[in-house]
């Protein structure tokens, strides 16, 4: 009993696309939310939010659940964040999304304090508020 030759090529076909497949993250823009507080360049807020985000890029995949939250250790101007990416995606598909929602919240929130971009994949998140909600989630 052997197998139709037609079903041979199906089978190597769909292997064969399976290995060259690549999933890519999906970085549409669901939306970008800024709250209507500023910060001028020479605030002590930039250094922490500069910590904060950059963490929230580079950790967040490295998380159970790819989900982070994080504060900056700088007591003169503390800044909060929160970054999380769909489990369905890679750790390194996690980061290529969390780069292209930074750049859309910072593209969009120009020296906003607070902002939220939310993508498909993942969503990022910056504060100099305090939510007790989130630290309650580490």
């Amino acid at each position: 009993m052997g197998f139709p030759p037609k079903f041979i090529v199906a089978i190597i076909a769909i292997f064969w696309l399976c290995r060259i497949a690549r999933c890519v993250p999906d970085t549409n823009v669901t939306t970008v939310l800024c709250n209507s507080g500023v910060y001028s360049q020479g605030d002590p807020f930039v250094t922490s939010l500069n910590y904060v985000v950059a963490e929230l890029e580079s950790v967040t995949q490295t998380y159970k659940n790819y989900e982070y939250y994080n504060i900056s250790p700088y007591p003169n101007a503390f800044a909060y964040g929160h970054a999380a990416c769909n489990l369905n995606i890679t750790s390194s598909d996690c980061t290529t999304c969390l780069a292209a929602a930074k750049t859309a919240m910072f593209g969009t929130c120009q020296s906003r304090i607070g902002a939220r971009a939310v993508l498909h994949d993942c969503n990022i998140r910056k504060t100099e508020v305090f939510h007790s909600s989130c630290m309650a989630h580490r």
